[in-house]
């Protein structure tokens, strides 16, 4: 149902996001290496570190005062190491130790936004760990489905008070643009590396393929997934072989789309305003890895094998789309 929701996305999802940063790139056709590059009317300013933990703190209290309470002590406590230092791995990750410890958050503070957004990410991993402690060693990580929920969940609350005080239209448009490259590389990506996979191992069931014949596979689906704008340079064909995914971790990349969506269906039940949404949330935390996702996700009203619940996570990404659309006008 995932698949199939987001492969019939495309064209009013990736295809029509692509067409408009084209524009604002002044291009006509656009090169793998623009899909990610940075906006013309981007500005340089960085927060503060100061401000990034305010910024964080009172989203999350906003949503729910117990929230910023589970959230604080990772900062009066030094249980974040944000700081940047020679030899200093890069990414960002939030580690459970064990159930009667605290969790550790590990990120590399540079005070860009899309920092302060790593840091509502893995603050929102933190939470989830502290509350899903009381499940016990064997039963307190979670399964795939809903390792990204709380992450997710997080940023998205933090980035809905980043919007919602942005001062001018440009700082709107920068923020609703990240926003929605950031949701077309979780989900539309990582479901075309999904079916990538799935049309690879298919393919190979019937006989051994040649280089070339993984490589046509690669092109079909990333013309499909990326949209007419793009223009792919000789080369490109061979960019499956970069993703170690495909061959230490196979069929995990759904995973990431999965939970973008899941995120993305829950907070428009939450705008809906479901009174108990925070109860039910928090519930659904506790739990761990102790249930499976259709019984966590039935108190919300949604199914994950019914397609309608991801046209509903799309369907916000495709509310940012218009905006940025209307925007041009």
């Amino acid at each position: 149902a995932l698949r199939n929701a987001v492969v019939a996305a495309y064209p009013k999802l990736s295809h029509r996001y692509y067409a408009l940063k084209a524009k604002w790139l002044g291009l006509e056709t656009m090169q793998i290496w623009d899909r990610n590059a940075p906006l013309p009317i981007e500005d340089d300013k960085l927060v503060d570190w100061t401000a990034a933990q305010e910024m964080v703190l009172s989203a999350y209290a906003e949503f729910s005062p117990e929230m910023a309470e589970i959230a604080k002590p990772f900062f009066t406590k030094g249980w974040i190491d944000a700081a940047v230092k020679p030899g200093k791995a890069p990414g960002a990750f939030a580690h459970p130790t064990v159930t009667t410890v605290h969790p550790y958050v590990m990120l590399n503070y540079l005070g860009k936004p899309r920092d302060v957004m790593t840091l509502a990410h893995e603050l929102g991993h933190g939470v989830h760990q502290v509350l899903a402690a009381q499940q016990g060693e064997l039963l307190s990580s979670t399964p795939l489905t809903l390792a990204e929920t709380a992450s997710v969940f997080g940023e998205m609350l933090t980035f809905r008070k980043l919007l919602a005080a942005a001062k001018t239209p440009q700082e709107r448009k920068v923020l609703l643009a990240g926003k929605v490259e950031s949701m077309i590389n979780t989900v539309v990506r990582q479901i075309a590396f999904y079916d990538f996979e799935c049309k690879l191992h298919a393919a190979r069931a019937e006989g051994e393929l040649t280089p070339d014949q993984i490589n046509a596979i690669w092109m079909s689906v990333q013309g499909e997934s990326l949209g007419p704008v793009f223009e792919f340079m000789d080369g490109y064909e061979t960019f499956w072989s970069y993703i170690p995914h495909f061959v230490h971790s196979p069929f995990y990349v759904y995973a990431y789309a999965f939970g973008d969506g899941l995120v993305n269906a829950l907070y428009a039940v939450y705008e809906e305003g479901d009174p108990e949404f925070q109860a039910k949330y928090f519930d659904m935390l506790r739990a761990g890895g102790s249930k499976h996702h259709t019984e966590l996700l039935a108190p919300f009203g949604l199914d994950a094998s019914d397609p309608k619940f991801w046209d509903k996570g799309l369907s916000m990404i495709s509310a940012m789309i218009d905006e940025l659309e209307a925007m041009e006008d």
